[in-house]
C-alpha cells in the first residue's frame, strides 16, 4: 500500500502542476468571469497565486480520498498539513528572494510554484508512511481545509488593500468588475 501511495503522490504533483498552470490563465480565458475568479488567479498578487496550489490540491485530495484515502484514518489531517505547507512555501520563497534581490523574476516565480508542489507531495508521502503523524480528527481537518477555500473566495471579492493582495503589475486588488 505504501508503494501505491507514493505513485499517487507523483500523480498529485503532476496533477497540481498542470491544473495550477491552467488556473493561472483561466480567469483571462473565461473573459474574466466571476466563477473563474473563485478558482483562478484574478491578478498577479502573491495571494491570488496561492489559489493555484490550493484548488488543484483540494481536487486531487478528493480524488485520492475516493480511491484510497477513506481507508486511512489520518488522510484529511495529512492533506491539511500538505495544503498549509504549500500555502506557506509559495509566499515564503517569493518574499525571501524578492527581499534579497529586490526584483520579481517570472521564471523564478514559476519555479517556486513547482518546487512548492513537489515539497508538499514529498512531505505528505513521508507523513503517510508514519503511524500517528497527525493528531487532528478527519472531520476537523476537512472543515479547516474547506474554511481555507471560503477565505480564498471571500478575499478574492472583498480584498484588503495591503501589499500581500496587491497586483504588482496593475496596482489593483482582488476581483475588479
Amino acid at each position: 500500500m505504501k508503494q501505491s501511495i507514493s505513485y499517487w503522490h507523483v500523480a498529485g504533483f503532476l496533477f497540481t502542476s498542470i491544473l495550477g498552470t491552467f488556473l493561472h490563465f483561466l480567469f483571462d480565458l473565461s473573459g474574466q468571469g466571476v466563477i473563474a475568479a473563485i478558482f483562478s488567479a484574478v491578478n498577479e498578487s502573491i495571494w491570488e497565486h496561492m489559489k493555484l496550489i490550493y484548488y488543484p490540491m483540494l481536487l486531487f485530495s478528493m480524488i485520492e480520498y475516493r480511491f484510497w484515502g477513506k481507508n486511512h484514518k489520518q488522510f484529511w489531517c495529512i492533506k491539511l498539513v500538505g495544503i498549509l505547507l504549500g500555502l506557506t512555501f509559495v509566499p515564503m520563497l517569493y518574499y525571501t528572494y524578492t527581499g534579497i534581490f529586490g526584483v520579481s523574476v517570472d521564471w523564478l516565480n514559476i519555479a517556486i510554484f513547482f518546487l512548492s508542489a513537489g515539497v508538499v507531495f514529498w512531505v505528505e508521502n513521508k507523513l503517510f508512511q508514519k503511524e500517528n503523524s497527525c493528531r487532528l480528527s478527519s472531520q476537523i481537518s476537512f472543515c479547516l481545509i474547506c474554511m481555507i477555500g471560503v477565505v480564498f473566495i471571500v478575499l478574492t471579492f472583498f480584498t484588503p488593500e495591503i501589499p500581500f493582495f496587491k497586483d504588482p503589475v496593475s496596482g489593483s486588488y482582488g476581483f475588479q468588475e
